[in-house]
């Protein structure tokens, strides 16, 4: 576990939906918390950063491709895009993570091509523990994003390395594994769905680190039934996005109804500091984004519509990261579970980044 001295983290501010001078405030917050930050975008759009000296350094470098329609082409051809030199900050050593403001097409792109796929690993996946209200231990669902289309092997690798996530950040010890499906049955999915549940039950069986309870069913995601839901990044970043925008509807709702009358509003009052604290619980922005796994460094990927808060939160989230070695603990789990490609697990032995087709 790494040392707890400063920490320099790569910030792409492009494409964020409030703008470059958003995620630069949300870095100022961060370097108040001794967080270092290269912050890569159009310097003149930043404005006036309250950091401490030395904390934030600025990169000019205004060219944007967070919004185009093939990033995987654009981060090879588009050098001097600032999600591409941000991440070549981080391949050479100058930062230690990567945090991306924009999409994460171009977020996956570039780490592909400058930071690089790690040993063994088929696909990088994007991996979030969904926060439980109650006190309850979070679920880590992935993919969220990072990939649209996978094969087979690539949801068994994805449930190994959420699982070795789920032990080495939140502690929980053989976590249990489920495939996000329309129903419990083995029979039930997708063909896709239903030869990684063959394919995972077999890996699995002898398996330390994985205990594969089966398929689970959206409704009961957050029910504490499984510890760690997997599915292709086209499904997971739906579903994720339907349980965020359910929650804060509920809480809208609420709100709504504790202001429509006297007596909803005396109620209002009366439980005004625990739905505070309940939307403190669930808000996106406290959680700090994705860990994007299967780099050789760590990169995190928040909302691009967050405000300050958020950024300042992912930021924080990949200095954590860095000090706690998540990228070297999980891909020691992995290899411990014989779970890297060429170790024993199923499926091609090559797979590059110019097949990967992120989620926008």
């Amino acid at each position: 576990m790494r040392e707890a001295s400063p920490v320099t983290i790569a910030v792409d501010t492009n494409g964020a939906d409030l703008g470059p001078a958003e995620v630069a405030a949300g870095a100022a917050i961060a370097a108040r918390q001794g967080v270092r930050t290269l912050l890569f975008g159009p310097a003149d759009e930043f404005g006036d950063i309250d950091a401490p000296d030395g904390l934030v350094e600025i990169v000019d470098a205004p060219v944007s491709i967070a919004k185009v329609a093939d990033p995987v082409a654009a981060a090879r051809s588009t050098k001097d895009a600032s999600i591409v030199l941000a991440a070549a900050a981080v391949a050479e050593g100058r930062a230690d993570a990567l945090v991306s403001g924009g999409s994460t097409g171009a977020a996956l792109a570039a780490g592909l091509l400058n930071i690089r796929r790690a040993h063994g690993i088929y696909r990088p996946a994007l991996a979030i523990p969904i926060p439980v209200p109650g006190g309850r231990r979070p679920v880590t669902l992935l993919d969220v994003g990072a990939n649209a289309e996978v094969r087979p092997e690539h949801l068994v690798q994805f449930a190994f390395m959420g699982a070795a996530l789920a032990s080495t950040v939140l502690g929980i010890q053989r976590p249990r594994v489920a495939l996000l499906s329309n129903g419990e049955e083995s029979i039930k999915g997708t063909p896709l769905v239903r030869e990684a549940h063959e394919l995972l039950r077999e890996r699995a069986a002898t398996s330390p680190l994985v205990d594969f309870i089966g398929n689970t069913e959206g409704n009961v995601v957050l029910d504490g039934v499984a510890d760690v839901v997997v599915a292709d990044g086209f499904t997971g970043n739906v579903a994720l996005k339907l349980i965020e925008g359910v929650s804060s509807a509920t809480l809208r709702s609420i709100r709504e109804a504790a202001m429509s009358s006297s007596r909803g509003k005396l109620g209002g009052l009366l439980l005004r500091s625990d739905l505070a604290d309940l939307r403190a619980e669930i808000d996106p922005e406290g959680q700090g984004g994705a860990y994007l796994l299967g780099l050789r460094k760590l990169g995190v990927v928040p909302h691009g519509r967050f405000t300050r808060t958020g950024f300042s939160q992912a930021i924080l989230l990949a200095a954590r990261g860095v000090t706690n070695d998540v990228v070297g603990r999980t891909h020691a789990a992995l290899e411990e579970a014989g779970a890297l490609k060429g170790a024993g697990g199923p499926g091609p032995a090559s797979d590059s980044a110019a097949t990967v087709s992120p989620t926008p």
